[in-house]
Order: structure tokens, then C-alpha cells, then sequence
């Protein structure tokens, strides 16, 4: 398969996300954010860039693991924690989703998962309401185009500064950023279970679909074109049924039209049309 360049100018895409971060969260008339720290890549980035835009003091940072989880995802979380200086805290979210999980088979890893970032989730929005801070989201381009993540879940969020970025230019901030390189280079997981990742769910490489994706929505080449890039058919035709099938976790809820506004259709004001007191 020919590459794609997916590179971008990372010095100014920083400073687009902070100017975003704090304009988004201060037109609601919120001055701090709350997210979930998991160890991962993501969740580091969006920490870094909410650190830089509202200072160390206006981010709050959750922790939430859960019995099963690695002890290597607390320890990375940590090292940005104090990389940063910014507010942590940990939850631990075994006993809640203990009491979820009775009745459900230990087999049945989509509802076990489906229920654990929903979990954290009450956590995370019920510190936001404590602390009167916005929660701010993790999930990546790439996440959000093949629904790999759970709607309500870890999908949730007031303002989300990473959904346009591919998870190889997310690797390309994070280096930019100067985020540890252990939290760069490590496998990417959502440590639902044991030994669990993204590419072994997926069954493919970010590297592999990150280069698919920008050709199709991108470069908005025809499949034949894609074809002749290298990309099997099977892979472009699983990748595009991914995409299309997971439209509505990328919706608001579709509201059926009664009256003449309607909200999200045709009663749209921006979120700043008046200034918020």
C-alpha cells in the first residue's frame, strides 16, 4: 500500500486546541475541566492541552480503575499527573460495576466493557457537577469513524479537542507535546480485561486503517482508486460498513419532527449566540 502523508504542523494544531479549549469552555462560563486519566495516549494529550490552556490548576484529572486493571495504566497516568502539577484524584470503580456485572456472563465482553465506560463516565460527570467543571473527551478521529467506543460511555463528553485527529497524528502530537515516551510507544488499550487492546478487537493496525480512512474521507477517492493503493477489498469493504453502521454514535439522538422548530434541525442557534451570565 502507498503511504499517505498524515503528518501536520504540530505547532499550530497546539495552538489551535488551546484556543478552542478555552474559548469552548469559558463561553459556558466554566473556567476548569475534569477528564478520565487512563495511561494511555488520548487521555494524556487532551490533559497536556487543557493544562496549557487553563493552567495546572483549572485541571482535574480522575483515575478509575477497576480491579483487573494494569497496575502500568496507574503508573502512567501518575508520571503525567506529576509532569504537569495538575489536581489527580482516584476512584475506584470495582464495587459499582461489580454490582452491574451479576447476571452477566463473563464471556460477554461487549456488555462487561459497554458497562465499565459507562461507569467511569457517572464518576467522571458527577465530579464535574462537585467541582462546576465541564468534562472534556478522549476520543480520536479514528475511534469515533469505526464506533470504537461506547456511546454514553467513554464516547461522552461537553467538548471533545482530539475527535479530529487520527490516532497516528494524535502519536505525532504526543511527541510534539513532550508526553512521556511510555505512554506513546505502549500498546493501546481501554483496559476493560486482561491483556485486552484496540488493535486485537479491531484486527487490524491503527497504522493500516488511519492511511484507509484519509484516503476515503480525505482524499475522498473512489474504492477503485483505493483498490489500486494496495488496500484489499475485504479490508476497505469491513472499514466502510464500520464507518456507515456507527453514524448515530457520532449523532445527537434524531428528534422527530412535530412542530415548526425543532431542536437540531431547524431550531440551531450557535452555542454563543448570546453571552452566557
Amino acid at each position: 500500500m502507498n503511504t499517505f502523508d498524515l503528518h501536520l504542523d504540530y505547532d499550530i494544531v497546539e495552538d489551535i486546541l488551546k484556543t478552542f479549549l478555552l474559548n469552548e469552555i469559558r463561553k459556558f462560563g466554566f473556567r476548569s475541566v475534569v477528564l478520565g486519566l487512563s495511561g494511555g495516549i488520548d487521555s494524556a494529550v487532551v490533559c497536556e492541552l487543557a493544562a496549557r490552556a487553563l493552567g495546572p490548576d483549572q485541571v482535574l484529572a480522575l483515575m478509575m480503575p477497576y480491579k483487573s486493571s494494569s497496575t502500568d495504566s496507574l503508573v502512567h497516568a501518575q508520571l503525567l499527573v506529576d509532569k504537569l502539577g495538575i489536581r489527580a484524584e482516584t476512584c475506584s470503580i470495582t464495587t459499582a460495576v461489580d454490582a452491574f456485572f451479576e447476571g452477566v456472563p463473563e464471556e460477554d465482553r461487549l456488555r462487561r466493557g459497554n458497562i465499565m465506560a459507562r461507569a467511569r463516565m457517572v464518576y467522571l460527570y458527577d465530579v464535574s457537577a462537585r467541582q462546576n467543571s465541564l468534562v472534556v473527551g478522549t476520543s480520536n478521529k479514528t475511534e469515533l469513524l469505526l464506533g470504537y467506543g461506547t456511546l454514553f460511555g467513554d464516547m461522552a463528553s461537553a467538548v471533545n479537542p482530539v475527535g479530529d485527529l487520527y490516532k497516528t497524528q494524535i502519536r505525532g502530537l504526543a511527541r510534539h507535546l513532550g508526553i512521556p515516551d511510555q505512554l506513546i510507544t505502549k500498546t493501546p488499550s481501554a483496559d476493560l480485561w486482561e491483556g485486552q487492546s484496540d488493535e486485537a478487537d479491531l484486527g487490524f493496525s491503527y497504522d493500516e486503517v488511519d492511511h484507509l480512512l484519509f484516503m476515503m474521507l480525505e482524499k475522498r477517492m473512489e474504492k477503485a482508486a483505493i483498490l489500486q493503493e494496495g488496500v484489499s477489498e475485504l479490508f476497505y469493504d469491513r472499514v466502510r460498513k464500520m464507518v456507515v453502521r456507527n453514524q448515530y454514535k457520532r449523532m445527537m439522538p434524531v428528534i422527530a419532527k412535530i412542530s415548526s422548530r425543532t431542536p437540531g434541525i431547524d431550531f440551531r442557534y450557535a452555542r454563543d449566540w448570546q453571552e452566557v451570565k
